[in-house]
């Protein structure tokens, strides 16, 4: 797991130079050859075929169990939240919210990050607490805040429908009772190990495509890796992967770093892991605003600004942030193609809605 210490002084270095240096646009731009090159050092091609899980073998069974259990409301309290709700596969794969709207119209504490790509994080959650898919996909579930069920209320859900309990016994041959809230999430977590995004033109040009990127874009990339984003935000998810603090020099203000969400302290109960979050994953980034834990910045190009003064602690002109957003832009994949599933009918044995209303 990487950290952000042993970090902090590199990037405070890289900041310095970009001091002296001055606009990097004026330099003498790299070879598309070496720009490749120096890129690959630091990033990966989204694979074309579902990746495999750990723990999980991803079946067509399975995945399509996952499908109609992703869209299906059922399983929260009020039958009117879907894993969907927050993460609409629409909209980017999250809700496009600055934090998502759960039960009793309660507002949530954070943005939704995208389901899309997912299954490439480090962990899951902005702190990290969920070790893989199926331990996020229990959680949202169970929260008050979000779809304030229950494992059993689920099962019970579940069992009362004749169809959903001749899919899980395909889904998960040879158990005795393959209806059970481990076996759902399992299920959820194949479907979204489908929810890829291949075939960005970033892709693209990593794999020898000389002319898929425009000058300011390549002139965004090796920004990107010079200033020293690419220190934090890089493998096949841009991002994803190891935690940090936001403001490594600096901590923006309390409207888009909320003082009372200290991150992934609240996970380990370290002191030093105040504020610390999860680097974020770039894939996708212009479908998914507004940004940031906070979900307070609406602006791809200000997001860019924000990062490059509290992680980088350089002020970035504006045609470094221009070109580090056209970047950004190339990380755009092929969306998956889902068709909305037809779920199963409720019986007279199916739980009734809890009342959706404000508490």
């Amino acid at each position: 797991m990487k950290s952000y210490r042993g970090l902090v002084g590199s990037l405070v270095s890289v900041a310095a130079m970009l001091g002296v240096a001055g606009n990097v646009l004026a330099a003498e731009p790299p070879s598309t050859v070496d720009l490749r090159k120096a890129a690959l050092e630091h990033f990966e091609v989204i694979p074309s075929m579902v990746p495999a899980v750990k723990g999980n073998a991803v079946t067509r069974e399975k995945v399509e169990l996952g499908k109609m259990l992703f869209f299906d409301p059922r399983l929260s309290a009020s039958a009117l939240i879907s894993c969907n709700t927050c993460h609409n596969l629409g909209m980017g794969g999250d809700d496009n919210l600055e934090t998502s709207i759960g039960h009793g119209w309660q507002k949530g504490p954070r943005n939704a990050p995208t389901v899309l790509n997912a299954v490439f994080n480090e962990a899951q959650f902005w702190d990290g607490r969920a070790e893989d898919l199926k331990a996020q996909a229990k959680g949202p579930v169970q929260a008050g805040v979000e779809m304030a069920s229950t494992p059993e209320r689920v099962v019970e859900v579940l069992k009362s429908m004749g169809d959903y309990v001749q899919k899980f016994a395909h889904a998960f041959p040879g158990e005795a009772d393959p209806v059970t809230f481990d076996n759902m999430a399992r299920a959820i977590e194949a479907f979204e190990a489908t929810l890829i995004t291949p075939a960005s033109r970033f892709d693209q040009f990593l794999e020898g495509n000389d002319a898929i990127l425009t000058k300011t874009e390549m002139a965004g990339l090796e920004l990107f890796i010079d200033t020293g984003c690419a220190s934090c935000h890089n493998g096949v998810n841009v991002g994803g992967t190891g935690y940090y603090p936001f403001g490594v020099v600096e901590q923006p203000g309390a409207d888009i770093l909320p003082p009372d969400d200290k991150g992934r302290f609240a996970v380990t109960q370290t002191a030093t892991d105040d504020y610390v979050f999860r680097a974020g994953p770039l894939r996708n980034i212009e479908l998914t605003a507004p940004y940031f834990h906070s979900g307070k910045v609406w602006d791809l190009e200000q997001a860019v600004a924000i990062m490059g003064s509290s992680q980088l602690g350089a002020e970035l002109d504006n045609s470094q942030i221009k070109a580090i957003t056209a970047f950004l832009m190339t990380l755009t994949g092929e969306a998956p193609r889902v068709e909305y599933p037809i779920l199963p009918v409720s019986s007279k044995t199916t739980p009734k809605p809890a009342a959706m209303v404000a508490n």
